[in-house]
């Protein structure tokens, strides 16, 4: 990969970090204990029972919209992670080079597209 693609595709990152930290500090905090670890804040809507009600339903979806976020703020460190190791753009199956079009497509790959159909089981 040439060092130009590699340049875009860690800005690309950074800047998805920084989003994705931007969406997660809306409705979450950091688990100081745990890092790259988030909780979701539990929100306060009233003493009512219907209000009460909606706090958990509200709750659940953070919850889920943390546990997507975190993924994806995982998958992302642990891209530029290996940018600065010099290990990114290598499957982590059979240690081929990812092509350059996927990686632009989605930075985050770990796998080539020939591995990734074999593991979803279309090859």
């Amino acid at each position: 990969m040439n060092n130009d693609t590699l340049k875009k595709i860690k800005e690309t990152l950074l800047a998805d970090k920084k989003r994705l930290e931007n969406e997660l500090a809306k409705f979450t905090h950091k688990n100081q204990a745990v890092p790259g670890d988030y909780n979701a804040d539990f929100p306060q809507l009233g003493e009512s029972e219907d209000e009460n009600a909606q706090e958990v339903a509200e709750y659940d979806n953070r919850r889920a919209m943390e546990q997507t976020l975190e993924n994806e703020l995982e998958d992302t460190n642990k891209s530029l992670t290996a940018i600065e190791a010099g290990t990114y753009g290598v499957c982590k199956y059979c240690k081929e080079p990812i092509d350059e079009a996927r990686l632009i497509a989605r930075p985050t790959s770990s796998s080539c597209v020939a591995c990734k159909k074999k593991l979803k089981g279309e090859a």
